[in-house]
């Protein structure tokens, strides 16, 4: 029990919305009280961004009741909302890469002094800010010089100097180490003492059940229902976020290993941001037909970089000795990747994975143009029956294929930048983050994909920052740590604790 029980920041009844007369939300109920984390959950397309713009003043046109405090509100801007004592920290950075960290920390609401900006105070402000979230880091450089999960941190920072007391948190977690969520639950724990609501939307079950005090969830823009936590099962959440029960989270069919499909030999990447030492160092590993690899690694050991070199994405200046399918491979640029049976799912799906103004049949095929003009011309018709038997395998959701992908939700999204390599016909599939952002019942269907590539032969190369995925879905591990293999274990060998330390450098004691 603590001094803010059942004090209640926000409520908010019946809300509905619609666009064009389709309904997004009917009749929605949340509520959140002080010093305490309320998880929003449902899958993509459920309507939890739709009843949080609401709440921020984004969308101001719908049927519903809010209050704060106790006090009837109605945002009519984003503003509005700030000035109640409300924050979002969305999973898409609001940073300008080319301004200082102190700079983007105070954007929008810069301290002043008489009619010049007071930048020293902002610069100090900022670093205690930072401080108090665990980060140390020079608020003079600029943000865009930090890696991601810095930058993710900042945005965070940058919510939380309004002082609000409702703050919504979307997918915080999807770009940081396990280090930096640390620090960011630690932030949670300071915050909730100090008596501040926090909403938290994520996907990953692990952070459910392990901040949550209580859990709303939404399914196809309806209100389902709240209960505490500790009084809510897993594969209850489940049932209510997909509709039915999941008989096993990770389905991984575990196939016979058949022939070396990439063998690769003291691969070297050079760091693409110019640092001196490389982002990967004489690695060596195989993958075999019908394997999923994993390959693990913190923040800044390089797996990413692996897959982007293995795929040519870095050009010539990946050096090693590779053999694909038996004949030697020279990763000089994507293209090349391509034709030789390699695919690359990126880990940014709306940055290198997908047009997002481009329509579903366009985003299908873009991978596999040459299929659809073999006389140097396009075929509409066999790239919109193409993208519609992808769609109909993927059981993609969508109104009409014509549709662009940026309408979709994030697992349907995710579904077409799967389908356009599938549409290459890979031999080797290098998967950065596949589920990143995907709801629970797409992240289901993706692993059933991967069981159906496997048993059709095609390797998988797998890397993913969900602990459980990694250890559930793969075959072998291989381990990094500033771009060299530390370990690799067998599935049955490996477990979280071992897999951690070898990803922070240390080496096991075999006596």
């Amino acid at each position: 029990m603590t001094q803010y029980d059942n004090k209640q920041l926000l409520s908010m009844t019946g809300i509905s919305k619609s666009f064009s007369s389709v309904p997004v939300l009917t009749d929605v109920n949340f509520n959140l009280n002080a010093g305490e984390v309320h998880i929003l959950a449902g899958e993509n397309g459920a309507g939890k961004s739709t009843l949080m713009k609401i709440l921020a003043g984004v969308y101001s046109e719908y049927s519903g009741s809010i209050a704060v405090s106790g006090e009837n509100v109605k945002f009519s801007t984003i503003h509005d909302a700030t000035r109640a004592g409300i924050s979002i920290i969305h999973q898409e950075l609001s940073l300008i890469p080319t301004m200082t960290v102190a700079e983007n920390v105070f954007l929008g609401r810069e301290k002043c002094k008489g009619p010049w900006l007071a930048k020293k105070q902002m610069r100090q402000m900022s670093k205690a800010l930072l401080a108090n979230a665990g980060l140390d880091i020079d608020v003079n450089k600029h943000i865009g010089d930090y890696p991601l999960g810095t930058q993710q941190m900042v945005e965070i920072c940058k919510a939380l100097a309004f002082e609000s007391k409702i703050i919504v948190m979307d997918e915080p977690t999807s770009a940081l180490t396990d280090v930096e969520v640390e620090k960011l639950f630690a932030i949670i724990a300071k915050l909730k003492q100090s008596g501040c609501g926090i909403i938290y939307i994520t996907h990953k079950m692990e952070e459910i059940y392990r901040i949550a005090d209580r859990i709303t969830v939404l399914r196809d823009g309806k209100y389902v229902g709240t209960a505490p936590a500790s009084e809510l099962p897993q594969h209850k959440l489940v049932a209510w976020m997909v509709g039915r029960e999941l008989n096993q989270q990770f389905p991984r069919h575990r196939s016979h290993p058949g022939d070396v499909r990439l063998s690769v030999k003291n691969f070297t990447v050079p760091d693409p941001t110019g640092k001196p030492f490389p982002a990967v160092s004489e690695v060596s590993f195989e993958v075999r037909a019908g394997e999923i690899l994993g390959v693990a690694g913190l923040g800044g050991s390089g797996n990413s970089e692996l897959l982007n070199g293995l795929f040519g994405s870095y050009g010539s200046s990946a050096k090693g000795q590779c053999v694909l399918n038996g004949k030697p491979y020279s990763p000089s640029n994507p293209s090349a990747g391509i034709e030789s049976g390699i695919a690359m799912l990126t880990n940014d799906r709306k940055v290198t994975g997908l047009v997002l103004g481009m329509d579903i049949i366009c985003n299908t095929t873009l991978a596999a143009l040459r299929k659809y003009s073999p006389f140097g011309w396009l075929l509409p018709a066999k790239e919109a029956e193409s993208a519609k038997k992808q769609g109909q395998s993927m059981n993609l959701k969508a109104a009409s294929l014509t549709m662009p992908v940026d309408a979709l939700s994030g697992g349907n999204q995710q579904k077409v930048a799967i389908a356009k390599w599938i549409e290459t016909q890979p031999t080797v599939f290098l998967l950065d983050e596949p589920t990143r952002g995907v709801d629970i019942g797409a992240k289901h269907e993706i692993y059933e994909l991967m069981n159906k590539w496997t048993s059709a032969g095609i390797a998988i190369v797998l890397i993913t920052s969900e602990m459980p995925e990694l250890l559930a879905m793969s075959d072998r591990i291989i381990v990094m740590h500033r771009g060299k293999i530390t370990a690799e274990f067998a599935s049955y060998d490996a477990t979280q604790e071992r897999i951690l330390a070898a990803a922070m450098g240390e080496k096991e004691n075999k006596n």
